[in-house]
């Protein structure tokens, strides 16, 4: 008599570990992606790497914990190649997802085609991995809950590639965990509500191949992992000192000024030549900045420079055609450039003053906008508006 495996019958704890697993595992991943675009380039490949690995340990993990929750019969064992091929597709489908993605302009047909392609792959993981299930039974699925399982996988990832390409922290990365963890382990169970045991008839025997493994042996492996996720979790909390460095940066530079007016019309102090007294050398401008391109990086001359924008933990440089993507932080990249020909306006946004074409009042700041093919607009802080004023030639006159 066939046997269906009810939801019901699962063991609670596990269950509730198995979701959390998987949002251990959404947090982590996504932590590590958020880093890929602020990061040099040497430094790409082994955190795209890491958030691959994060993510696929944590989707396979909570799918062997979500099998161990289930009521399975107790003559079960699982043949190890097909565990191990469920985890290797879990791994390729996560990396080349995330690779696609990564690279180049992230178009919505882009995200969709690399969406499907993981939402498969786990799904191929799923029931690969449950084929590696064996004893005197036999499994069928039904064919209206693999689709089922199969939108949701598809949708889980979309929703995971969406937020490795927001790259935010705190409560968006938390939330975007959440989310993932919630669907991967919906789909999880929905496959697993379709699925039905039925028993060999009596004297017959389910001929198995290859090596296999207790369910205790898969019970230490699954402890491991979990204890692997929950490390990298931790360590991912673990602030970074060169995020904050730059945060205390950009605080420092909207901090309030006595007297702007007088400092913004007061000659600009060059720094000592080097070798002078008492007085670090600064280094010289640089002519060009690099941006991401494709195919690697490419590099604009600051003449054509029309904005910076700090974005997360790099920056966007704006050409007056179009934003392209720059592995500097923004104190770096106001660090970089002449500050007779630049001016940081806001603590997020650096502006080039030579193509300055409108200036207005706006609430407490104004808003500056630059000329271009394509003219774009950029707030300017209150404490920044007098060396603005200064810097236009405008000291004298209201914005």
């Amino acid at each position: 008599m066939a046997e269906k495996i009810m939801f019901e019958g699962h063991d609670p704890y596990l269950v509730a570990l198995s979701v959390v697993i998987a949002i251990l595992g959404g947090y982590t991943g996504f932590g590590l992606a958020a880093r890929i675009r602020g990061a040099p380039n040497t430094s790409h490949r082994l955190l795209l790497a890491g958030a691959a690995f994060f993510l696929s340990l944590g989707i396979w993990t909570m799918h062997f914990v979500g099998v161990l929750a289930a009521p399975l019969p107790v003559d079960s064992v699982y043949l190890v190649l097909p565990t191990i091929v469920s985890f290797l597709i879990c791994v390729l489908v996560v990396g080349i997802s995330l690779f696609f993605v990564s690279i180049g302009t992230a178009s919505t047909l882009r995200v969709v085609s690399s969406a499907v392609l993981l939402g498969l792959g786990i799904v191929s993981m799923h029931y690969v991995g449950m084929h590696g299930l064996a004893g005197d039974f036999a499994m069928t699925h039904a064919t209206g809950m693999v689709a089922l399982s199969a939108v949701i996988a598809i949708a889980a990832a979309y929703g995971g590639l969406r937020a490795f390409l927001a790259r935010q922290g705190g409560v968006q990365l938390v939330l975007s965990a959440v989310a993932f963890g919630v669907a991967v382990s919906g789909m999880h169970y929905t496959a697993m509500e379709g699925m039905t045991v039925v028993p060999l008839v009596q004297g017959g025997h389910h001929h198995m191949e290859g090596l296999v493994a207790s369910p205790q042996t898969l019970s230490l492996v699954v402890a491991v992992f979990c204890f692997v996720i929950a490390a990298g979790f931790l360590l991912s909390l673990v602030p970074d000192s060169r995020k904050e460095a730059s945060v205390i940066a950009a605080h420092a530079a909207e901090a309030p000024i006595a007297d702007a007016a007088v400092v913004s019309t007061a000659p600009r102090l060059r720094p000592a030549p080097l070798g002078g007294v008492g007085q670090p050398p600064r280094a010289a401008p640089v002519p060009r900045l690099p941006v991401e391109g494709a195919d690697g990086t490419h590099f604009i001359d600051t003449a054509e420079v029309r904005s910076v924008r700090a974005d997360a933990h790099y920056t966007k440089v704006h050409d007056g055609t179009r934003e392209r993507m720059c592995p500097w932080s923004i104190s770096e990249a106001e660090a970089q450039l002449d500050p007779g020909l630049f001016l940081r306006v806001h603590r997020s946004h650096i502006v080039a003053i030579s193509h300055v074409s409108l200036v207005r009042k706006e609430g407490d700041g104004a808003i500056i906008e630059l000329d271009g093919p394509a003219p774009h607009r950029v707030p300017v802080s209150r404490a920044k508006i007098a060396e603005v004023k200064a810097r236009l030639g405008l000291a004298h006159r209201t914005v």
